[in-house]
């Protein structure tokens, strides 16, 4: 079968391999969707800490079980269903947790197979009918925004500020609405992507001047309920503490590098208006279950934000899109 290996930073090479063979309880996957995200770039660059490589990476997986056809979606993130943390239901930050594409061969491949943890915490779930498998890989990202926006407590009534036009900020603009937002401004200094994004999903504004000044603006002075940073930027951070209303929520959604991850912001505001600032890591398997269900069920549509479907031979031009944000969504289909 043919497979996608990272080897290095800027090394990530089309192979032939030997097709898996499932060893106790496993799963062996035939992989009809993978899709790719931002992270698949960072790792085609940098590399990351916990791949030795060889690799196959992918962790946005969708596709058959071998020998029943059944159609599944399968986690990126695996707790260990057995620390402290886990045992109180915290499984987004389990310190023993591995990743599919990292520590295991992932969805960049014609076959795969899925480890006997993944199933032990209910990590396989079932395709529902009405929904193909590349809409299902975007499960796994929609159950991160999910964490997130679980977190931020987004509902009923919010002005909610997205800060990033990329395909976890159109995710966010798609969910808000979803759980009740009254109005969802998304956010982006790159103005042909957000004209893209603002394009299939809408939003109430699209802001690409003084996002602070355009937000305070927008909301008569008070600020939004919700801001959500799903971008890597500090600046985005910074700007999102002032642009926040009295008890309101922010979520940094988005990493800073590891380079440069301290930011400036203005205790004060923080203090004297009651601000809520969370984080936000990854998902749980229960996400993912559900991320699922809110797709089948039509409450976040995701098939327009697949902007491109490519072959497994053209995984490096599906990364290079993404880098370049000239895509929303980019899924490879084995």
């Amino acid at each position: 079968m043919r497979v996608a290996r990272f080897h290095a930073p800027g090394d990530i090479r089309i192979e032939d391999a030997p097709e898996p063979v499932a060893g106790p309880g496993e799963l062996k996957i035939r992989v009809r969707n993978c899709s790719t995200c931002g992270t698949d770039a960072k790792i085609y660059k940098f590399g990351h800490h916990h791949i030795r490589p060889p690799r196959v990476m992918g962790h946005e997986i969708a596709g058959e079980v071998a020998g029943t056809g059944e159609r599944v979606q399968v986690i990126a993130a695996i707790p260990c269903g057995a620390c402290p943390d886990c045992r109180h239901g915290r499984l987004t930050v389990c310190p023993n947790q591995e990743s599919m594409g990292y520590h295991y061969d992932g969805g960049f491949a014609e076959y795969m197979i899925v480890p006997a943890k993944v199933l032990a915490v209910n990590g396989v779930n079932t395709v529902p009918d009405g929904i193909g498998f590349a809409e299902a890989s975007v499960a796994e990202p929609l159950a991160c925004v999910l964490n997130g926006q679980s977190l931020a407590r987004v509902g009923t009534g919010d002005d909610v500020v997205v800060m990033g036009a990329g395909p976890i900020g159109c995710l966010h603009v798609r969910l808000a609405r979803a759980r009740g937002a009254a109005r969802v401004f998304l956010v982006d200094v790159n103005t042909e992507r957000l004209a893209m994004a603002a394009e299939l999903v809408r939003p109430d504004a699209a802001i690409d001047g003084d996002p602070v000044e355009q937000v305070l603006k927008l909301t008569g002075g008070r600020g939004a309920d919700v801001v959500i940073t799903a971008a890597a930027a500090g600046a985005a951070q910074e700007q999102a503490v002032l642009m926040t209303a009295r008890q309101g929520r922010i979520s940094f959604f988005g990493g800073l590098p590891k380079d440069d991850p301290f930011i400036r912001l203005d205790s004060n505001l923080v203090h004297y208006r009651e601000l809520t600032i969370v984080g936000a890591n990854g998902s749980s398997p229960a996400h993912n279950a559900e991320a699922l269900s809110l797709i089948a069920e039509g409450a976040v549509p995701v098939a327009d934000l697949i902007t491109h479907r490519l072959p497994l031979s053209r995984v490096l031009d599906g990364i290079d899109l993404v880098s370049r944000g000239e895509a929303i969504k980019v899924t490879i289909e084995p």
